[in-house]
């Protein structure tokens, strides 16, 4: 038998697949903003194994976190320690920690691990909630600076492991195995679409939750966990503040611009797999759109950037990336940024929409960046 959460809890998928509130006539003339959202639900429940009722279990907090890559251990992070913090004397005392798992499928994937946490308080009052999102090759528990630091301030942060990294990895290349099985048999979506999934489910739990103000729903990460927070966002409107950090590009235009390389690199083991299965002797273009089609379907065509970032409008969307990143080059948003500032300038919310490309940064997060989702979050969820 399962051990329920204290938290009262019914399934309900309450996915908005309704037409944006905003007088949005141009976003037409881009997509069909609840058509798009159908067809990302779609393919999301096209691998799924079997649907199951979500169910929530009571975990233990992870003593050795699981990271992987060639440097599994993961250096000091300046950029989140600098997260704004109140300063609260006793300030681990008061800070609540739960760990739970959400069973979002029938399969060995599907057990999430979720770890939240929150100030300890008398009064009974619903907060904004933040998740945060973590980057290749971490886990939930390299983000516990910036989870403390909104603690702090008087957010419930909640993270994740995204799907085969750190409580869902066996070994250092758990993640890398199954990119490659992905591109060898296609029964699952590694990069990117499984966790959205994931994140779907998330937000059932967190709309549910007593203590969380369901409008007041907040998505952000670093890296892959940009990427999550960006379609999860797209998808599933109930993420009402996103903040995408070095996350949003181009996947097309990368492929049309030859500008794909960097991005590969950072998974080439699934390319170099599918370079030898085509009989090439060099990864090039046809391999890394192949590789796309087949381990996220739509990633490079209608789900990529330039159609689902103008579809989180109108909710406040703040893309922050470096200017000099090679794994999401400026030119390659261009379309989306116009698209978007278009979109949000319609629904005469224009204040709504921000993007910020740091000069002389490449792919990394900074304090800077830290700081401005910090205040984006302040500004439109409290």
């Amino acid at each position: 038998m399962s051990k329920r959460s204290p938290h009262k809890y019914r399934y309900r998928s309450r996915v908005n697949h309704c037409k944006l509130h905003c007088n949005c006539s141009k976003m037409e003339t881009f997509v069909d903003a609840p058509k798009l959202r159908a067809e990302f639900m779609k393919v999301l429940r096209s691998r799924r194994s079997n649907e199951v009722p979500l169910s929530v279990e009571l975990a233990k907090p992870v003593v050795d976190p699981m990271y992987q890559g060639s440097s599994p251990r993961p250096l000091f992070s300046e950029a989140m320690e600098s997260c704004p913090k109140e300063n609260i004397e006793n300030f681990k005392d008061l800070l609540r920690e739960e760990n739970l798992y959400l069973i979002t499928e029938a399969s060995e994937q599907g057990r999430l691990p979720v770890l939240i946490l929150s100030m300890k308080e008398c009064k009974n009052q619903r907060k904004p909630a933040i998740v945060f999102l973590h980057s290749t090759h971490r886990s939930k528990e390299w983000l516990r600076p910036l989870l403390e630091a909104y603690a702090s301030r008087g957010y419930i942060a909640v993270a994740i492991d995204s799907r085969y990294h750190g409580e869902r990895a066996s070994n250092i290349s758990t993640y890398q195995d199954a990119l490659v099985l992905s591109w060898k048999k296609g029964v699952t979506m590694p990069f990117i679409f499984d966790t959205v999934w994931d994140l779907i489910k998330l937000a059932d739990y967190l709309s549910e939750r007593e203590d969380i103000d369901p409008s007041r729903i907040g998505i952000t990460g670093e890296s892959l966990g940009g990427m999550h927070a960006w379609f999860a966002a797209s998808v599933d409107t109930r993420y009402a503040v996103v903040v995408p950090i070095i996350g949003v590009q181009g996947f097309r235009w990368a492929i049309d611009n030859d500008k794909w390389q960097a991005r590969v690199d950072s998974i080439k083991s699934v390319f170099e797999e599918a370079r030898v299965d085509l009989g090439k002797e060099a990864i090039d273009k046809e391999v890394v759109e192949k590789v796309w089609d087949r381990i996220a379907p739509g990633l490079a065509s209608q789900f990529d950037s330039p159609h689902t970032v103008p579809i989180i409008a109108p909710r406040p969307l703040l893309i922050i990336n470096g200017a000099e990143d090679p794994r999401c080059p400026l030119e390659g948003l261009e379309i989306p940024i116009s698209r978007a500032n278009e979109v949000y300038r319609e629904a005469s919310c224009s204040e709504n929409f921000k993007m910020i490309a740091q000069p002389g940064i490449g792919h990394q997060m900074t304090p800077l960046m830290v700081k401005e989702a910090s205040d984006w979050f302040d500004k439109f969820l409290n």
